[in-house]
């Protein structure tokens, strides 16, 4: 029989606390850095609780939406002066320094629109909530998610509550 996933939810009042939690779980129970989260109201630095390191590929937006606006830019202006061709003895229809400062501007507004984009999208902002959640963590505490089978319950519970937990909430596996 394949044991069921759970998570706990282990609220402490400093970050020492959770940091102190997190190191007693890896040790005694086994947990990996991919079975548990750290939810703070207050910026951490990355790896400061011995999570694994969070890859994102955020610069592929910025450069994307640029060569979306260039293109855009490009076409606009040559299929304006393409479609309202405006001759002024003897220049050519298709002025280049006029249509630099629209492409310049489809350019940056395209790399703009195109990272505040990604960004929404790098933050894998939840739809329908965002699973196991308590309002203290907003007033101060450090949250620790652990998703664990439901072997280990016992003994990730056991560990939190001597590390100082304020309180541990179970509730569902991460992603359900």
């Amino acid at each position: 029989m394949v044991a069921q996933r759970q998570s706990l939810l282990g609220l402490f009042a400093s970050a020492d606390a959770a940091a102190e939690a997190l190191d007693q779980l890896e040790a005694k129970a086994g947990v990996t850095p991919d079975e548990f989260d750290v939810l703070t109201s207050s910026p951490y630095p990355e790896g400061a609780f011995g999570e694994k390191p969070v890859a994102h590929r955020l610069y592929i937006f910025p450069i994307a939406g640029a060569l979306c606006g260039f293109s855009v830019g490009l076409l606009l202006t040559i299929g304006t002066q393409m479609a309202y061709p405006l001759i002024t003895h003897g220049k050519p229809v298709i002025a280049i320094p006029a249509m630099l400062i629209v492409i310049y501007e489809g350019t940056m507004l395209g790399a703009i629109l195109f990272t505040i984009l990604g960004i929404l999208f790098e933050s894998r902002l939840p739809a329908f909530g965002v699973g196991l959640y308590d309002p203290r963590i907003s007033e101060g505490y450090v949250g620790v998610v652990v998703s664990t089978t439901s072997d280990k319950v016992s003994t990730v519970e056991r560990i939190m509550r001597d590390a100082g937990a304020a309180d541990v909430i179970a509730g569902p596996p991460r992603g359900s």
